[in-house]
């Protein structure tokens, strides 16, 4: 495979260092970076009514988190 050489200054290094996983090459990371999409890119891929749905099922998942916090912080307080 062909390379090319480039060069970073030193907060972009960082940058790209930051972002780097154990045992990922450079090239790994930038292909990783540089494959992800942006919310403007995926942004009204959803119609109307997938997006409702999709905000019922979170808002539901919240719920049931906030019940579940609830819950523990009942039994912590029954502890003491």
């Amino acid at each position: 495979m062909a390379t090319k050489t480039i060069s970073l200054d030193e907060e972009a290094y960082e940058r790209l260092k930051a972002r780097k996983r154990e045992g990922e090459s450079f090239s790994e990371v930038v292909k990783r970076i540089a494959g992800e999409q942006s919310w403007a890119e995926i942004a009204g891929i959803l119609s109307e009514d997938e997006a409702d749905d999709l905000e019922a099922i979170i808002e539901d998942g919240r719920e049931r988190s906030r019940n579940r916090r609830n819950r523990l912080a009942d039994d912590l307080r029954g502890e003491e």
